[in-house]
């Protein structure tokens, strides 16, 4: 049964945050269920989420709600499991709109997980999103 994966045992980490606000902007509005809240990269050629979980995982697809304006062109999700080395696991192409959008991902078991985000829309570099899920099974 699929179901979101991001638990509070779920370590995360964000390549940046807004003017360093991160009560503001932080990487726990990534995954608030808020609408009004949403993690806001500072500038740069590309952004980057890592998630590390407590147990190993089986994802399945990845949805992210974006502000429109404000997204990326092109995402990869790379994982591991254990102390192994970051291997790619799929290229995504986001839309530059509003909406939650899913995209599958090839069955992949792992228990750290990495979404970079290139090309971004916004012409410093930043993106923001209001949701980003993880969905899967637990191994």
């Amino acid at each position: 049964m699929t179901h979101s994966l991001v638990c509070p045992e779920t370590v995360s980490r964000v390549s940046s945050v807004l003017n360093r606000n991160t009560r503001q902007f932080g990487k726990k509005h990534l995954f608030d269920q808020n609408e009004e809240t949403c993690w806001n990269s500072d500038q740069g050629p590309s952004q980057w989420v890592i998630l590390e979980f407590p147990q190993r995982i089986r994802v399945s697809q990845l949805q992210i709600q974006f502000q429109g304006g404000f997204s990326s062109r092109r995402g990869h999700l790379e994982g591991s499991q254990g102390s192994e080395a970051l291997c790619k696991i799929v290229d995504f192409y986001p839309e530059d709109n509003n909406s939650l959008q899913t995209f599958p991902v090839p069955a992949a078991e792992v228990d750290q997980l990495k979404m970079t985000l290139e090309n971004a829309t916004d012409f410093f570099g930043r993106v923001v999103i209001y949701h980003l899920r993880v969905l899967g099974e637990r191994v």
